[in-house]
């Protein structure tokens, strides 16, 4: 790739965080990767206008280009299906709308992150013959990935059980590289951590999280159980912004000689990679991005996922960990409370249970899997004359 001066990628998935940042890292290391060879990259990202997508492609200055989709409802209620019907009425026109935009702009490789926005614009892929490399990050294979996977140039996996998933045809072009997490949360410094939030080195910290708008179910499941807790350990608690007051004034009511311990705060950002050092253990929901963080750091973990999710992916997630021996996965009907109270107790009590752990969720991980999924993007991206015409399919 050394001789071309650019490279055109199309990217097409979101819908969620788990569909989106994984395509924004791989852009990312691309972008620098080929920047260090005098290579320009040139993306345009395909999706639904109203998006997650639509709005990190703003804020990266990536083009963006919206196209007609559709979400297929899980739900039998008569509302629901009509409305996957009226969306599934509007694909053929995405489809059509992503082969005329492929068709013009000739990019050199398509990535696909899944999501359901992903099926116009991979199928236009396969209409007009362009390279599709698609990816995708949870345990099992979305429906979306499902469909792609039997037009896909390359499928690249996030955990090796995904492949028997695969249609039959697909398998023997899926390779695993992991599901990519952002370099910096590779190399927290857990002092700094210490320093912004007040917190004591020599007392174990557990890190609670429910995503960046929190969950209700894990701050009412944390609250019960402080006064039992905070003898043995302190809590950094990302609650949730429409939570923080709520949960401010649980800490208010805590025992003076222990309230200390207790840190409820909005939303982690930039100090992600420092509270992940820093932590000894950590409370969370189970997503793709979730995994792929928690293997690619080996950090021990209590999951407590999000059910019902489609294809019950969070709760196959927090089995699939908890299977390896690298969490514990507390799912439906027993979160409770008091399992999650002993389930902490007994972790906090034995640091080398949770070495253990850890060493079992590295074992796991990929922390190169944005390198590993940049390569094989490269791999089959079509090659272009010296001075950035196309050149002649392979």
């Amino acid at each position: 790739m050394t001789s071309h001066r650019t490279l055109n990628l199309a990217v097409t998935g979101g819908g969620t965080g788990g569909h989106t940042y994984p395509a924004l890292t791989t852009i990312t290391t691309l972008r620098d990767r080929l920047a260090q060879q005098g290579t320009t990259l040139n993306v345009t990202w395909y999706g639904d206008a109203q998006g997650l997508e639509a709005r990190i492609c703003q804020t990266h200055d990536i083009t963006f280009r919206p196209i007609a989709t559709g979400k297929v409802r899980r739900s039998l209620k008569p509302a629901a299906v009509l409305r996957t019907l009226t969306d599934m009425a509007r694909v053929p026109y995405g489809i059509l709308q992503a082969a005329g935009s492929l068709a013009r702009h000739r990019p050199d490789v398509v990535l696909s992150t899944g999501g359901y926005v992903a099926v116009p614009v991979g199928l236009g892929a396969a209409l007009t013959r362009r390279p599709l490399v698609m990816h995708e990050q949870i345990t099992a294979v979305g429906l979306a990935n499902r469909v792609l996977a039997r037009v896909a140039t390359a499928v690249a996996l996030s955990h090796d059980s995904s492949r028997d998933a695969l249609p039959r045809r697909a398998r023997s072009r899926a390779k695993t590289t992991g599901n990519p997490v952002r370099y910096a949360l590779l190399h927290g410094d857990a002092g700094k951590a210490r320093a912004a939030y007040g917190l004591d080195p020599a007392v174990p910290l557990i890190y609670v999280t429910g995503g960046a708008q929190g969950s209700a179910q894990i701050n009412a499941l944390i609250t019960d159980i402080l006064p039992t807790l905070l003898p043995t350990c302190q809590v950094l608690h990302q609650c949730g912004p429409d939570h923080h007051q709520r949960m401010l004034g649980h800490a208010a009511g805590l025992d003076l000689h222990l309230a200390h311990r207790y840190r409820p705060v909005p939303y982690i950002d930039g100090e992600l990679a420092d509270v992940f050092a820093a932590a000894d253990l950590i409370v969370s929901r189970a997503g793709a991005g979730t995994l792929a963080e928690l293997t690619a750091i080996g950090k021990p973990s209590v999951l407590i996922p999000l059910e019902p999710t489609a294809a019950d992916e969070q709760r196959h997630n927090a089995e699939y960990l908890a299977g390896h021996g690298a969490a514990i996965a507390i799912t439906r009907p027993n979160v409770t409370a008091r399992r999650l109270g002993e389930s902490l107790q007994s972790m906090i009590a034995d640091a080398p249970l949770r070495a253990d752990m850890a060493a079992k969720a590295r074992a796991l991980g990929h922390p190169d899997a944005a390198d590993a999924l940049a390569d094989l993007v490269l791999a089959h991206a079509r090659t272009r004359r010296q001075g950035g015409t196309r050149g002649r399919a392979r």
